[in-house]
């Protein structure tokens, strides 16, 4: 039991993060290569909602 939330709290804190990383890599790629579109915005929205706070910081620069 103890083992399922060590597992739990592990993907949480690694591939989530992760993922958002990726995600906003990937829009901003697609916005360099073929200027803004829905997709961009939705990976970036997304990459929002998964770490709102590394966004919030990100605007600024």
């Amino acid at each position: 039991m103890i083992q399922k939330r060590i597992a739990q709290w592990a993907f949480m804190a690694v591939a989530v993060p992760v993922a958002a990383a990726g995600a906003r890599k990937l829009s901003h790629t697609i916005e360099a290569r073929r200027g803004p579109s829905g997709i961009s915005r939705l990976l970036s929205k997304g990459a929002d909602l998964l770490r709102p706070a590394k966004a919030k910081r990100r605007r600024f620069f």
